[in-house]
């Protein structure tokens, strides 16, 4: 414990730039994490709604893609888009990418590979989320909405999406958060993201950027990395409890009718 809380093994932190690489090389992680969220949330609902179809065929084939594309290994989808991937497509990312995202995610086509292989999984993962979010209503509220006449897409949208995509906010959330803690495996794609960017302070004493440093002892540098993950995703748990609680309140604020007293006329007998 001596070691780990010994004031000389902390001094990188403070020494030159480190600290800043380090947040930099996170900003990495975030903007994957948030762009890859994006997708996987709307190609998770396009799928979910796949699964719950009516065509059998179409719900098979869907359940085979769910089944085959989450039981895989992230770090082996990884590996197999970063190499099967067409070298055109890398390229047109370096070529599209907007110039205000930082140079090591515009200038790396393996960016592209990396953002695609993390929106499959978890896609496929946040499909069976909604689908048993979707299907733990009763089923009274899509026969209530067939009675009012809605078609089933209509019924879908207004009717049951609303109630149980709100049930799957803490499971969805847990999903994003463990997304952004998977970023950190693209560094085997290359791409220099916060683990990455430790073990390179770890390397060069302290002093990525050259120069004369001060030793960076590896745990500590893991402590600081783990850290900024920590902040995060414990920023992503208070928004879900948020919505948790905000969904609760908005359950059980129901109005109370008045004026239906001055209405009911007493008739004698």
């Amino acid at each position: 414990m001596g070691y780990l809380l010994d004031p000389a093994n902390w001094e990188w932190v403070f020494a030159g730039r480190n600290f800043m690489f380090l947040v930099e090389r996170f900003l990495n992680n975030i903007i994957l994490a948030l762009i890859t969220m994006a997708l996987s949330l709307i190609l998770g609902l396009v799928i979910a709604l796949l699964r719950i179809s009516k065509n059998k065929v179409t719900s098979v084939v869907t359940g085979i893609w769910i089944d085959v594309w989450r039981n895989l290994p992230v770090l082996l989808i990884l590996l197999y888009f970063g190499l099967a991937l067409p070298q055109e497509a890398k390229e047109f990312w370096v070529d599209i990418a907007p110039g205000f995202l930082p140079p090591q995610i515009r200038s790396s086509g393996q960016v592209i590979a990396s953002i695609v292989a993390l929106t499959i999984y978890n896609s496929a993962v946040i499909a069976e989320i909604f689908r048993a979010g979707i299907q733990s209503l009763e089923r009274g509220q899509g026969e209530a909405a067939a009675a009012l006449g809605l078609p089933y897409w209509k019924a879908m949208r207004i009717v049951i999406l609303p109630q149980g995509l709100r049930r799957m906010v803490p499971a969805t959330v847990s999903q994003l958060i463990t997304l952004t803690k998977d970023t950190s495996l693209v560094s085997i794609l290359a791409i220099q993201e916060l683990v990455a960017a430790g073990s390179i302070v770890n390397n060069t004493s302290g002093s990525p950027f050259g120069g004369v440093g001060v030793p960076a002892p590896i745990l500590q540098v893991y402590v600081v990395v783990g850290g900024m993950f920590v902040v995060f995703n414990l920023a992503l748990s208070l928004l879900s409890r948020r919505l948790e609680v905000r969904e609760r309140k908005r359950a059980g604020d129901v109005e109370t009718v008045t004026g239906l007293e001055d209405q009911i006329t007493i008739k004698p007998v």
